[in-house]
């Protein structure tokens, strides 16, 4: 049985267990919070997260995918700590988060640059977060991340999804990739991923709830992709009540197996001035959002047990073990 990497070592891919496809726990712009945040680093940070993720396993969910990777403020010190002290698994990812341009620490280095090299850099960075662990911490990744948003293909952007692609390639570690769905950018996620000859049915494809257009989730769901139904609670975007139709017309279309459910949301962020600011600008946005109301409006828009248990434990568990196995025989 294939071993699945979490930030307190390799489990099996039987106890991942529930799973919430699409989280994080701190979330924040690194370079502000180092200067004007020093809120960040007292230990009631890390406490206040440990009895979120607690009060998230007592609620049912055995495993959370991180998705905070370069750009998003990747604090492993603070996750790894957190992590040491919650039953929780928490799957941490490898990749970069942009709209536009690369991380600067690879922006004039790779082939044709300033720094020339043979190889895209990236790819070999994103590789040894997988294999070795990241910045010193142990913690090996196991997912990869990458993003399109509202601008499109952006150079830096492309250039981050293919490395991340031939990260895949060489690790079996799956793919999620942040999208904008009402610009349809998972057609471009699958079209350079395809080119890079990853296999489709190894990624997710990030905020397909975001949108209610059946014909354009079929169409990303029919090319083998998971849809990531991944951001309950932020409630500007569009309600939970049709985030609700659209996955439960999605089920009776007989596209359960294609869909996995999550929040989006952190323990901390930076985004406001203080933590409790978050909680009163987005009141649904917290990890008991899904369990507490989102369910049981699924089960009332007819959405079984049954297909309740493919997104959330059978789903995830056939992403991973997909791509380790099939990385475990092409190596």
């Amino acid at each position: 049985m294939p071993k699945i990497e979490t930030a307190r070592g390799a489990i099996e891919s039987a106890d991942l267990g529930r799973v919430l496809i699409h989280e994080h726990v701190f979330l924040m712009d690194m370079e502000y919070t180092y200067n004007y945040r020093p809120d960040f680093f007292d230990e009631r940070t890390i406490s206040d997260a440990v009895a979120r993720l607690d009060a998230l396993h007592a609620a049912g969910i055995d495993t959370i995918i991180d998705l905070t990777v370069l750009g998003l403020g990747r604090h492993m010190p603070a996750l790894a700590e957190a992590a040491g002290r919650t039953a929780l698994n928490i799957v941490v990812s490898t990749g970069a988060y942009t709209f536009d341009a690369v991380p600067a620490p690879f922006l004039f280095w790779g082939p044709g640059l300033l720094k020339d090299a043979e190889v895209e850099p990236m790819i070999g960075h994103f590789i040894g977060d997988i294999v070795d662990g990241i910045a010193g911490t142990g913690v090996k990744a196991g997912m990869l991340k990458c993003a399109i948003d509202a601008a499109g293909l952006r150079p830096g952007v492309e250039r981050v999804m293919r490395a991340v692609a031939q990260a895949n390639r060489a690790t079996g570690v799956p793919i999620t990739v942040h999208t904008a769905p009402l610009q349809h950018t998972g057609r471009d996620v699958q079209r350079v991923l395809a080119e890079e000859g990853v296999d489709l049915e190894e990624v997710v494809i990030g905020h397909c709830g975001d949108s209610t257009d059946i014909d354009y989730l079929m169409e990303l769901a029919d090319k083998g992709s998971i849809l990531g139904m991944d951001r309950f609670g932020v409630d500007f975007a569009i309600t939970m009540d049709e985030r609700v139709a659209t996955i439960a017309e999605m089920v009776r279309r007989g596209y359960a197996d294609r869909l996995a459910l999550s929040h989006d949301c952190c323990c901390w962020s930076d985004f406001f001035p203080d933590v409790s600011d978050y909680a009163a600008a987005m009141p649904n946005h917290n990890y008991l959002h899904i369990h507490n109301d989102v369910i049981p409006a699924l089960g009332e828009a007819g959405v079984s047990q049954h297909d309740l248990d493919r997104m959330f434990v059978e789903t995830p568990r056939r992403l991973f073990e997909r791509a380790a196995t099939k990385a475990g025989v092409e190596a």
